[in-house]
């Protein structure tokens, strides 16, 4: 293990992070909050800590491999939400405490979007915006934003690539140079939050409104400015633009680049992956939308459709967005979405869940044992995009999926030692572990009412569900940490 090295990037990543205090304080002076010295103090400490951590080690060049890689992210989303904590502690207009704190934060990071804060309407555009800013930046993921300079630190990124990439396919590149990749992604994802924030202008939103939700919703956060959620604007097209960048960004993203590059939707049309996930929506709607017209939630067919089909999608891509919300739905419908978003998006977008390919994988090897028992002599193989799947791969997503289960319920058991009642526990659990957001019951609407040994529970169940498990787990091995 090359601590040094590790410590020299750590260093390197939160001096690159302070810098994300900074468009606070100018959203803070132009719209004069009165809250600009808590992210001035935050970008201070930030920037020092970086900087004493980087200094020492500053000429330490050696390579970096992939128990380092593995370190480095988790760390660094730890350490990260800690000092992105900060704002919320020092600012007088809500002062949380260390806990709230750190789950606000870490919640943004994940893009899990569970909110300790209340009335979001009275709070200052600065506070509102840097919740915005982190679900961002925790989209992508801020160590592919670092892969990306890679080359100017002298070390290569490939291990960080892999920590940080999610699907069962790490080792799929955009571009053959690794940094390319990484910036392949940026400019991908900038260029959709711009189009997302233009299309929320043009729905209705203020410019504030449209920047900071066009934040949420290619990250699939599922943060808002509002306490109703999308439910404040009340706007039809709205609903819409959100409901298409998010299925959008539930998409691979190197979808995106091959239609970029080929000028062409046909990427789109071709891959199995987001077919599947479209046929999921598709029979879930009928299902969802079926429930609600019986049991006459709504007065009319056409609030039946609108409701249902957005928080469908919202819940689905473990968004989180909310119109009305979902929690007072009657039956197993609340439950039922709850569930779908299990299974999250694509490989490689910025969506939570087990992921659909690893789904659609599960399901063909599901189906193949079913045939081996009519044929135990066949030699069958799974395909996935018209390519033979490794057994590897396929045990690799079998223990993925039992792993993600286990730990699933575990959340859940140890949220009501603590003294959630069940409904509650177990839906905070796939919320934040999905890295969905609400839940139902208690968490319905924001995490501020539960205790705070159930919202470290719960931060910690957000990181292991954005690291994806095993690049988490894997530190707790004696393997790992043995030479």
């Amino acid at each position: 293990m090359h601590f040094q090295v590790v410590i020299k990037i750590l260093g390197i990543l939160l001096i690159m992070f302070s810098a994300a205090h900074l468009a606070p304080i100018l959203v803070s002076m132009i719209y004069i909050d009165g809250n600009a010295l808590p992210f001035l103090i935050s970008f201070v400490v930030t920037l020092f800590t970086g900087l004493l951590l980087w200094a020492p080690v500053r000429k330490v060049k050696r390579d970096l491999r992939y128990r380092d890689g593995f370190l480095v992210v988790v760390l660094f989303w730890t350490v990260l939400a800690s000092f992105g904590a900060l704002p919320f502690m020092l600012s007088a207009h809500h002062s949380l405490s260390l806990t709230d704190a750190f789950f606000e934060s870490m919640s943004g990071l994940t893009t899990t979007g569970g909110t300790i804060l209340t009335k979001l309407d009275e709070l200052p555009h600065s506070t509102l915006f840097y919740r915005q800013q982190l679900q961002w930046l925790g989209g992508m993921g801020i160590v592919v934003l670092a892969v990306a300079i890679m080359p100017m630190l002298g070390i290569g990124g490939m291990q960080l690539f892999r920590a940080e990439t999610p699907g069962p396919m790490k080792d799929t590149k955009l571009t053959p140079r690794i940094t390319e990749s990484a910036k392949a992604l940026w400019y991908i994802y900038v260029g959709l939050t711009s189009i997302c924030a233009l299309s929320y202008y043009l729905a209705g939103m203020t410019v504030f409104d449209a920047i900071c939700h066009a934040f949420s919703t290619v990250a699939i956060g599922g943060f808002s400015t509002h306490d109703q959620s999308i439910g404040f604007f009340d706007n039809a097209a709205v609903e819409a633009v959100a409901m298409v960048f998010m299925l959008l960004a539930a998409a691979n993203f190197s979808l995106h680049f091959l239609a970029w590059r080929s000028r062409s939707l046909l990427p789109y049309l071709r891959n199995t992956e987001y077919g599947y996930m479209f046929l999921v929506l598709f029979v879930a709607a009928i299902i969802l939308l079926a429930g609600l017209a019986y049991s006459g939630v709504y007065p009319d067919t056409y609030s039946s459709v609108r409701m249902g089909l957005f928080h469908l999608v919202s819940v689905l891509t473990t968004t989180g967005y909310t119109s009305g919300g979902f929690a007072w739905w009657p039956g197993a419908l609340p439950v039922l979405l709850i569930l779908l978003s299990f299974m999250g998006g694509c490989a490689g977008s910025t969506a939570g869940g087990i992921k659909v390919m690893r789904i659609e994988l599960l399901y063909k090897q599901v189906r193949r044992e079913i045939v081996r028992l009519v044929h135990p002599n066949a030699v069958l193989s799974i395909k996935h995009g018209g390519k033979a799947v490794s057994d590897r791969i396929i045990a690799t997503v079998t223990a993925f999926f039992c792993t993600y289960i286990f730990c699933y319920a575990l959340i859940g058991f140890a949220l009501c030692l603590v003294g959630l009642d069940g409904v509650t526990a177990f839906s905070a659990a796939a919320a934040c572990l999905n890295n969905l957001g609400p839940g139902l019951e208690q968490v319905a609407n924001n995490y501020a009412s539960i205790n705070d040994a159930a919202k470290w529970i719960l931060a910690f169940a957000m990181l292991l569900g954005r690291l994806e498990l095993f690049t988490l787990l894997v530190l707790f091995t004696t393997t790992f940490w043995r030479d």
